[in-house]
This record gives structure tokens, sequence and C-alpha cells, in this order.
């Protein structure tokens, strides 16, 4: 190749100066990414009110997608372009880092267009019932629906530049498009009053910045020289990227698919219950939009730790492989046990940020954050040891911990907990799912990490 740079240090450095490397900038950026929706909601929930906090619940959904997508093709390009360059591939990874580039922009505009053609039975399907809700949802998503591959390509790409060794360039995309973000919010939602248009309109311009940044990086790529041929997908790239990124992207439409079912089930149980619909959504928006700004940390930790693991998986260094993953789950374990304290002991106040409301909507909302995010302490074992298997090329047994929370435990006790126990009985399926997936990633990682050292073991005779 006519333009490289050393890996090496991936299997050198240590680990710990590694993680601070990748996982500290990956952090930042997963933040600012996560602050993005939960800024438009503040200044929402401050001009237009709780109406207002509802639709951007309503939308959440396909945000969630746009995130998917970027996860599908973002980690999954890392992923394969860190284990072709552990193994010395310099080649094949140059043609993975450009095709997932290019497949990030082409699903984000494959989305814009579904989403302006059918924007009203999606945002039915998302929980819309008609109504001042529904007004401004549809005003809010016919906007920022026009970001979406900005958004793709900018959240995705970002793992892209991380894997080229610039964690630090990532994370100025996103805090460059977040504070743009928050600079004309303030400008078109309290001085222009312009509502929800106007936090649309500052969504996407605050993503097509950020967007332009990551294409310039790009052009300027430093492990190896991408041309044009390398941004012209193949479909057996596009295969092995899919599939490493299956998990990741799985998860994120695993909660969409919850998300969507819950806001049903909080309209409908919500109503007849002393609430009301509309503060169940908003209530229940905030606490998922907060937990995802918790969330970011812990995924930004499993980001960072994917470099480290794909290159020495790659190079068959398991022991350092070992060592990043459990560096990793100790500080996730540290963040999660911080947030716990704050969501059951500073709820009200959480909840004061984003607008005044009524008495019932200050007590269900309590309930909800303490409830609902008990078992915050344990949210960070199943994503980080879900994002080892995908970094070591393992991506069916990511894909399967990735939906065990979701599909196989939440889903199913959303039905009978809600029947049983009405909207108590929604508050109550978190904590449940989380402690039987908690317990699935234990068993699972325990196996992968016995066959490793098997490996290993082989390796060290074959050596001798």
């Amino acid at each position: 190749m006519e333009k490289t740079s050393d890996r090496t240090f991936l299997g050198t450095e240590k680990i710990g100066v590694l993680m601070k490397k990748f996982a500290v900038p990956s952090i930042i950026a997963m933040l600012v990414s996560a602050l993005y929706n939960i800024v438009d909601q503040l200044f929402i929930g401050q001009s237009v009110g709780i109406d207002g906090n509802a639709a951007t619940n309503i939308a959440f959904p396909l945000t969630t997608s746009c995130i998917a997508l970027a996860l599908l093709f973002g980690i999954g390009g890392a992923s394969c372009f860190n284990l072709s360059m552990g193994k010395g591939d310099e080649k094949r990874a140059a043609y993975f880092a450009g095709n997932s580039s290019a497949m990030l922009f082409i699903c984000g505009v494959v989305l814009m267009i579904i989403t302006e053609i059918f924007l009203s039975p999606i945002l039915t399907l998302c929980g819309a019932e008609g109504g001042i809700v529904e007004e401004y949802a549809a005003v809010y998503v016919r906007i920022t629906a026009i970001g979406f591959p900005f958004m793709i390509l900018t959240a995705g790409g970002g793992h892209i530049i991380r894997a080229d060794g610039s964690p630090q360039m990532t994370m100025i995309c996103n805090i460059v498009g977040a504070v743009i973000n928050v600079i004309l919010d303030a400008l078109f939602v309290l001085v222009f009053n312009w509502g929800m248009a106007g936090a649309a309109l500052a969504t996407i311009i605050g993503q097509i910045i950020s967007a332009v940044i990551v294409i310039y990086y790009l052009r300027n790529y430093k492990t190896v020289k991408l041309t044009i041929k390398h941004f012209i997908p193949k479909f057996v790239n596009v295969k092995q990227i899919s599939l490493l990124g299956m998990a990741s992207c799985f998860n994120q439409l695993a909660m969409m698919v919850v998300q969507i079912v819950m806001n049903q089930l909080l309209a409908t149980y919500g109503e007849s219950s002393k609430y009301g619909a509309t503060t169940a959504i908003a209530v229940a928006g905030i606490v998922m939009k907060v937990f995802q700004v918790f969330f970011s940390f812990i995924i930004g930790l499993s980001q960072g730790s994917q470099p480290i693991e794909s290159y020495n998986y790659g190079a068959k260094n398991y022991d350092r492989v070992r060592k990043a993953l459990f560096l990793t789950l100790v500080l996730g374990g540290g963040l999660s046990l911080i947030a716990s304290i704050i969501f059951q002991v500073f709820p009200a106040n959480i909840l004061s940020l984003f607008g005044e409301g009524n008495d019932d909507y200050v007590e269900f909302g309590v309930k909800f954050f303490r409830i609902f995010l008990i078992t915050a302490i344990i949210n960070f074992f199943q994503p980080i040891v879900s994002t080892f298997f995908t970094s070591i090329g393992k991506a069916y047994k990511g894909v399967f911990l990735s939906l065990t929370r979701q599909f196989l435990f939440f889903m199913p006790l959303l039905f009978i907990f809600s029947y049983i126990w009405k909207l108590d009985g929604i508050m109550y399926t978190a904590p449940a799912a989380d402690i039987l997936s908690f317990l699935v990633t234990i068993i699972m990682m325990s196996l992968e990490l016995r066959s490793m050292k098997k490996l290993e073991m082989k390796k060290e005779k074959v050596m001798v």
C-alpha cells in the first residue's frame, strides 16, 4: 500500500494506556451523540411542554433505527478492518473501511426516503394516536429525516475513524455537531419560538457539519490509502461487515421494537390510570433518554476496547484480549454503580430539567425512574461482552447475546407483566429482564474465555 502506519502498538502498548487512548474519546463521542436528542427534549420541554416531550418520544424509534444502521456498518467495518490489520492484510482492510463508509450514507438516504413517504403510518406504529402530540411528532420527524444520511455517516464513520487510530477525531466530529445543535436550539426554540421545527432544524444542521468533517477525514485516511475503488460496495465485503456489525445493530433494533411496543402499552394502560397516556409516554421517554446518556459511557468503553481486542485476537495475543475485556468490565461496573445511585437519589431533580409538570407527573416520573432503572448497576455487562464477541470475529454469539435482554426476556415479560399489573408491570419488566440477561452473559463469557485459554495453550505447544 502507498500509505501505511504502524499498528503494532496495539499489540505492545500497556492495556491501560490503550484504553485511555481509545475509550475516553469514544465515551465523549457517544455521550455527545446521546445528548443530541436529549438537548432537543430539554428545550422542547421548556418551550412546548409535556406534549412536545411526548412527541419526541414517539419519534425516538426512528433515531434508534439510525443508530442501528450506524453500528451495523460502523462497528462491523471497524472490526473487519482491525482483524485484517492484525493479520497483516492491509489491502483487504482498505476495502472494509471504504465499503462500510459508503453503505452508511446509502442506508441513510434509503431510510430518509422511506420515512418521508410513509411518515403517517410510521408515527402510528410508534404510538401516535392523533391530536396535538402526533402533529408535533410529524413536524419534528419530517425535518429530522433530512438529516438521517448525515447522522448515520457521522455515527458510523466515527468507528471507522477510530479504527484508523484517531479516536480524538471521532470525538471532535461529535462535539462540533453537538455544540452547534445546542447553540441553534437556544436560538431557534427560545429566541425565534420555532418550537418543534426549530429543534429539528438545529439538529440536522449540526449533523451535516459533523458529516462533512468525517468525509474530509476519510479522504486523508492514515493507516491505508483510500481511493474511489474502495468506496464501491462489493457483496462479499458488505456481507462480512454486516456479520460482525449485526450484534450491535440488532441490539439497537431490539430497543426500537421494545420502545414502540412500550409506547403502545403506555398509551393503553396510561389512559386507564390516573396519570393519563400523555404523561406516561412523556415520562417513559425522558427515562429512556436519560438512561441512554448513562449507556453512552458503557458503549463508549466497549467501543474503546474493540480495536485492542480485535487486533490482538487476530495476532493471537490472547492474554492481552482477556486483559482488555476485564479492564473494560471493571470500569463499566464502576460507572454503573455511580449511575444507579443518581437514578435512585435524584429522579425528581432530573425530571425538573425537562420542564414542569403537575403532581401526578412528578409522582409517576420518580416511581418510573426508581423501579425501571433499579438494576442499572448490572447493565454494563451485556453490551461489553457482546462487543467483545464481535471484536474477536464471533458475530453469531454477539448477535444472540444482544437479543437476549430485549427479545428473549424483555418483550415476553412486558406483555405478561403489563397484563397482570398494568402500568406498574411495565416498570418491573426492565429489572427482571436485566437479571436474566446478566446470568446468560456470565455463562457465555465464561465458556468463551475457557475456549480462548485452550487456543493459548495450543499456541504455546506449537511454539515449543
